[in-house]
């Protein structure tokens, strides 16, 4: 008996996120990866040295092919596409928009893995956001898999599956939402190949949108309840990093420190939102409800230590009580 053709799939994507997702499609058995498309090489660390993208680094090792346009609009790239002759596009985070025609180059369908429970928090960058705007226990997030349209993120979902936030950073929650799209991704194709997939349309009223972070971001306004700080300081870790200056008794100068995760404290009895307190404990900022215990902080030019230990380095001989102010935003 002959063998049944493999399905034939081009990928289009870009950070690790994207290469997670290449790693479960290129071992996916019924499918033959014909060409990796990526964003061209950009200038990364000190030295600003072309640096390949995470997908074209596992592309190459995996011996397929890679191609970096600067743009899909041109006819060029365009003809140069529909000759791979597709039948399923599949695209994670890619970073560039993709005319009609693209969309319309596979036999059976473009597909995409997006790191959100569309059709919330569509856009760029829905795990950060998810994060920082849902601070309730039972919170959760997920990754879809669409059928790509032209507006963005907005078209039909084949299927769907839910993570709970939890304690979950950026950092955290993105390896995880990549590892969960990663599982769901092939059986969504063996339905496709099947003809079984079925792609509901999504829910416009619930739509929302996540808008790229910045080092804005990171800024932490300390008269939010603790747990609303506590999610803020989650969704930008690792970057850009939580924010915050203070201004501690018998310091000349301002401290400017990165902050990583910390936990709730006990309730705010007698300070004000922005209050720094020192005990046994360390450091505590008050917010508008609680104590938020820091964990770990990061000064200018250093690495991140644990908060006794800059207190017994920097800050030798701080009075325990109030001992200062965080300014209220950067």
């Amino acid at each position: 008996m002959a063998q049944a053709q493999k399905c034939r799939l081009v990928f289009m994507g870009t950070p690790d996120f994207a290469a997670v997702i290449l790693r479960a499609l290129a071992q996916w058995p019924r499918g033959e990866i014909v060409a990796v498309y990526t964003q061209p090489d950009r200038p990364a660390g000190r030295g600003h040295k072309l640096t390949p993208s995470p997908v074209k680094r596992l592309a190459r090792e995996s011996g397929l092919p890679v191609l970096q346009p600067q743009s899909l609009k041109s006819a060029e790239a365009q003809a140069e596409l529909a000759a791979l002759r597709a039948d399923v596009l599949v695209v994670a985070a890619y970073g560039l928009i993709l005319p009609d025609a693209v969309l319309s180059a596979p036999r059976l369908a473009p597909v995409n893995v997006h790191a959100s429970l569309l059709p919330r928090y569509r856009g760029a960058a829905p795990i950060q956001r998810c994060i920082m705007e849902n601070w309730q226990p039972d919170a959760q997030s997920g990754v879809a898999i669409m059928r790509m349209v032209s507006r963005l993120d907005a078209g039909p979902v084949y299927a769907d599956a839910a993570l709970p936030i939890g304690e979950h950073t950026a950092g955290s929650l993105h390896d995880a939402l990549a590892c969960l799209g990663a599982d769901l991704l092939p059986r969504v194709l063996d339905d496709l190949l099947d003809g079984r997939a079925v792609a509901r349309p999504q829910d416009e009223g619930r739509a929302s949108y996540a808008p790229k972070i910045t080092r804005e971001d990171g800024c932490i306004d300390w008269e939010r309840p603790a747990a609303e700080v506590h999610a803020r300081i989650r969704g930008v870790t690792p970057w850009p990093g939580a924010r915050a200056v203070f201004a501690l008794t018998g310091e000349a100068q301002a401290l400017p420190l990165l902050l990583a995760p910390g936990e709730l404290g006990e309730r705010v009895e007698c300070a004000k939102p922005g209050d720094v307190r020192h005990d046994a404990g360390g450091l505590s900022v008050a917010c508008a409800d609680r104590w938020y215990r820091l964990s770990f902080v990061r000064p200018q030019g250093r690495r991140d230590m644990p908060v006794r230990d800059f207190i017994n380095g920097r800050l030798r001989g701080l009075a325990e009580g109030i001992c200062g102010r965080v300014a209220p935003l950067c």
